[in-house]
């Protein structure tokens, strides 16, 4: 092979191996979008007449285990906050991905793709200057 088919088979190898990790990163979110909207499921379904000191069936791995209710909810609140956290971070990460790739492939930048929303204290200042 000659230098330049050589720097070609390079380029597409580095192309292919970005994009990859593009589609990776996407599938890991849509994974833990999932488990997230199971969570709340199990949320809401704690929410029944029942008391907090009642137990609960909760499977873990392969087997279930009786855990107090009340337990249980704090259990499962901490796990979608670490969810949540997790979720942004692979929303963060796949937006310097998606750059890198599209850099790699000569196309722009996308726009408006690296906004973020307002901070609680920013709106409030908002609200306070437009309500005078």
């Amino acid at each position: 092979m000659d230098a330049v088919s050589q720097h070609v088979l390079k380029y597409l190898t580095e192309v292919e191996e970005a994009a990859e990790d593009v589609l990776t990163t996407k599938q890991q979110i849509v994974d833990l979008d999932t488990k997230r909207n199971r969570n709340r499921e199990a949320l809401n379904a704690l929410k029944t007449e029942m008391s907090d000191t009642e137990k609960v069936k909760v499977c873990f791995g392969n087997m279930f285990i009786k855990f107090p209710k009340s337990k249980t909810r704090e259990m499962i609140q901490r796990d979608q906050e670490q969810l949540d956290k997790e979720l942004n971070d692979l929303h963060k990460a796949l937006k310097a991905k998606v750059n890198r790739l599209n850099e790699m492939q000569g196309k722009p930048e996308l726009r408006g793709y690296n906004l973020s929303p307002l901070s609680t204290d920013e709106i409030k200042a908002i609200n306070n200057l437009l309500k005078r």
